[in-house]
């Protein structure tokens, strides 16, 4: 069976199977696209396909076109990486770190005992969280009236750290502060800068923060797995009228116009001509491990939007300046030293240099690390591998 076929037959039977109502998906390599293909609908009970154009909230899939932009700006001079952020950002240095609550449930936080910089922005090792995965931020939020990131207001940005700088992995709004750098030094709004110099450059043609009229038509909605363990419409969409662009999750795209950016990372930097990143900053900033000792370590769930998530339990993982990196191979035929990441409505990518693919599957589904779309998502993958083997043996 040819890799068409295959990888056709595998998202059928999950959405038959009832893992995701809807599904779409690429395989790319350096020089073009290997598999394109999709099964299931855009919406319940709409009739109408999900397809290789349809457009997604991609979520924290947004953190590493944001945390590639960043890195612009530090090729440029504009940013450096391990200066103190509060020096293109002052509010970030008043940021403490959470030592517990008061008697009337105030936060009590201490200073910091170094300052946070791009470098552990970047890699997740900034001390910065969500109160998704961690249940002492919803303490603080209801204390201190601080809105969810997914309000797209500035307030959202005022959580405490809950570690110092450099001394764990931990995920959180740390690229949301990165956007703003981004913001501050180019004096104009994220998206604005990602359009000039990622988007247009790379063909990314249906990729924003707001939904243009032309995205609208070709929108996906979100689906909730309910407690009966089928799958219900579930209305939601990020405002489109934020009070700043959020840099860690807050980009509709799809799945052609991500493969165009992951196909510029395998380049090294180019695509169809058109260069947004020296060779040498994309191997050594992006494909390097970036956050020291800090290892990925698994997301507890702390809402009913999120199972718990860690991708490959049992294999060490770390962070680039944009990705998270497996240290050995996965069952799925996945490489050590491949890249990858996730959005929070189940979409996910892989970047895999050494065999020279990338990949790409996305639902528009909660919660996240639903048991049945990862599923989907490891036979994808395994598929897309089981495939390849052959061919290269023959080549």
């Amino acid at each position: 069976m040819d890799m068409k076929a295959s990888l056709d037959s595998i998202l059928a039977r999950g959405i038959a199977a009832g893992q995701a109502p809807g599904v779409t998906a690429m395989v790319a390599d350096r020089d073009g696209i290997l598999y394109q293909g999709a099964a299931g609908e855009r919406l319940l009970g709409s009739g109408v396909p999900m397809a290789p154009d349809t457009v997604l909230w991609i979520a924290s899939m947004t953190k590493a076109v944001t945390s590639v932009a960043a890195v612009q700006c530090v090729e440029r001079g504009l940013l450096d990486l391990d200066a103190p952020a509060a020096r293109v950002l002052p509010a970030i240095g008043a940021l403490g770190v959470l030592t517990g609550f008061d008697a009337d449930g105030k936060p009590q936080t201490r200073a910091p005992r170094r300052p946070i910089t791009l470098r552990h922005l970047l890699s997740h090792s900034a001390g910065c969280s969500y109160e998704i995965w961690n249940p002492d931020m919803q303490k603080v939020q209801a204390a201190l009236a601080i809105p969810s990131v997914t309000e797209c207001r500035r307030k959202a940005l005022e959580l405490p750290l809950v570690a110092d700088p450099g001394e764990r992995w931990e995920y959180g709004l740390g690229i949301d502060w990165a956007g703003q750098m981004v913001e501050a030094v180019t004096g104009t709004t994220l998206g604005e800068f990602m359009r000039r110099n990622l988007w247009e450059p790379l063909g990314m043609h249906d990729t924003d923060f707001r939904i243009a009229p032309s995205m609208r038509e070709r929108l996906a909605g979100v689906h909730l797995r309910g407690a009966d363990g089928q799958f219900a419409p579930f209305p939601f969409e990020l405002t489109q009228e934020p009070e700043f662009q959020m840099g860690g999750g807050g980009l509709y795209s799809t799945v052609g116009d991500y493969t165009r950016f992951m196909r510029m990372v395998l380049n090294l930097g180019q695509l169809d001509g058109e260069r947004v990143l020296k060779p040498e900053t994309v191997q050594h900033h992006l494909m390097l491990n970036q956050s020291g000792n800090c290892h990925v370590r698994l997301l507890k769930a702390a809402i009913p939007l999120t199972a718990d998530a860690e991708f490959f339990p049992g294999v060490r993982k770390r962070w680039s300046l944009a990705f998270q990196i497996n240290e050995a191979p996965t069952f799925t035929g996945r490489p050590a030293g491949s890249l990858s990441w996730a959005g929070l409505a189940n979409s996910f990518y892989w970047i895999d240099p050494q065999t020279g693919i990338a990949g790409v599957l996305a639902t528009q589904t909660f919660p996240f690390a639903d048991p049945g779309v990862m599923d989907l998502l490891y036979a994808f993958e395994k598929g897309v591998y089981d495939q390849l083997r052959p061919a290269r043996a023959a080549g």
